[in-house]
């Protein structure tokens, strides 16, 4: 089970990443840019998942960017329940997922997945030739 601490610390290991308060929660971006931050649900949210039947979750609720559309939707059919999606996310490239249902190995694939998504093409570009070396073959 990961914890809003585990959040902090894989988001320290990652190039250029800070944090603010955003809309009054806290966020976790790189150069600006948020790419995960705390997302509790509103009566709206709880509304809109109890009317079409959803599970409404009463566990610490983080957002993550994805790369585009077609991702997120991927994603959400991959483990419907880690992650999850309200109608305020509508075409929006980012779900939600249960902290409280994400080991510490998963949660690093998860934020790093989403700073990528977020990150400017270069920094992105270096980050991931660092992490993963020179491709075979040269």
């Amino acid at each position: 089970m990961a914890t809003w601490e585990d959040v902090e610390a894989v988001a320290a290991e990652l190039p250029e990443a800070g944090s603010r308060v955003r809309w009054g929660n806290h966020s976790w971006t790189v150069r600006d840019k948020a790419y995960a931050w705390v997302r509790p649900l509103n009566k709206s949210d709880v509304r809109a998942l109890t009317e079409s039947g959803r599970e409404v979750p009463d566990e610490p609720i983080l957002a993550v960017s994805v790369d585009d559309l077609g991702e997120k939707e991927a994603v959400l059919a991959q483990d419907p329940d880690l992650f999850f999606d309200i109608p305020h996310f509508a075409n929006y490239a980012a779900v939600l997922l249960r902290l409280s249902r994400v080991d510490r190995p998963r949660l690093d694939e998860i934020l790093t997945d989403a700073w990528l998504a977020r990150a400017p093409k270069r920094l992105a570009d270096a980050f991931l030739a660092e992490r993963d070396g020179p491709p075979e073959g040269r």
